[in-house]
């Protein structure tokens, strides 16, 4: 039995992976995939990657191109999820910004740098005619960190995934004063360069099994009321995010790719654009 270590966010996007692990599909190819959860994001996974704590990782794309120009010796398998990710603009409940202009010039929580958070207040500020090197931020690590932050007053707003943080919009706990899309597909299946060079057929029985159990997903009897119960989520909540989001079963495309590395070099995230061999596997 070979050891594969793999992380993501503890969200709904990544039900398939753990249906597939209680269900034995690695394991009956002579994998133990050891899944662990990083509510910290993207900005933390890319740290595990680079200090080799984990072999894979679903991490999102904006913050592993980032995270490969500055060095990290990762690269992209494949996508994951090929629809944008819906990110919701936040505020705490009793503030008193009303409409996204509002935020102008405040400060925006973010889970670390080079996270989604953190990367995406640059795309809302490109989106809304911001001067984006005046961002100002706030590291919170977590939700629950955005959620203090945001009620004690510490950061102004918080930029997180629509779905994951409605129900925190529900309960009176924040605002939601508008959605910001990624321009590209969300999430992508990332190796480190050693588990590619060393386990690359074993990775290659790995995605046979995640793209069975994506490309079938949606066909699952009564997908959607597992996944509000296992998530904590309103059923129609659920419904609404499944008719937007497609998972993935093929690579990222170089076009693609072009365009994210466009829009961080753009909004000076990045130093240089590399070629597609940089990043692809």
């Amino acid at each position: 039995m070979k050891t594969v270590k793999i992380i993501g966010v503890p969200e709904h996007f990544n039900l398939p992976w753990h249906l597939a692990i209680e269900e034995g599909a690695f394991q009956e190819r002579g994998i133990d995939l050891q899944w662990t959860d990083i509510p910290e994001g993207t900005g933390k996974m890319c740290n595990m990657l680079e200090h080799g704590e984990t072999d894979l990782a679903i991490i999102l794309t904006e913050g592993i191109v980032k995270s490969i120009t500055e060095g990290n010796p990762v690269k992209i398998v494949q996508e994951y999820i090929a629809t944008p990710l819906l990110w919701g603009v936040h505020v705490g409940d009793k503030s008193d910004f009303k409409v996204l202009s509002d935020l102008e010039g405040t400060t925006a929580a973010i889970s670390r740098f080079g996270s989604g958070s953190h990367l995406m207040a640059y795309v809302q500020a490109q989106n809304e005619g911001w001067d984006a090197n005046k961002l100002q931020f706030n590291v919170i690590n977590n939700l629950d960190g955005a959620v203090q932050s945001l009620t004690e007053g510490s950061a102004d707003y918080f930029m997180w995934e629509h779905f994951t943080t409605k129900p925190l919009v529900d309960q009176g706990i924040f605002k939601r004063l508008g959605d910001c899309p990624t321009p590209w597909p969300c999430f992508m299946l990332v190796a480190t360069q050693k588990f590619l060079e060393e386990q690359s057929d074993i990775l290659g029985h790995i995605t046979e099994v995640i793209n069975l159990y994506t490309s079938e997903f949606k066909g699952i009897p009564s997908i959607d009321r597992t996944l509000a119960n296992r998530y904590g989520q309103k059923l129609e909540d659920i419904q609404e995010w499944m008719a937007i989001t497609e998972w993935s079963q093929k690579q990222l495309p170089i076009k693609t790719l072009e365009n994210v590395q466009n829009t961080l070099l753009e909004l000076s995230l990045i130093p240089k654009k590399l070629s597609a061999d940089h990043f692809l596997v």
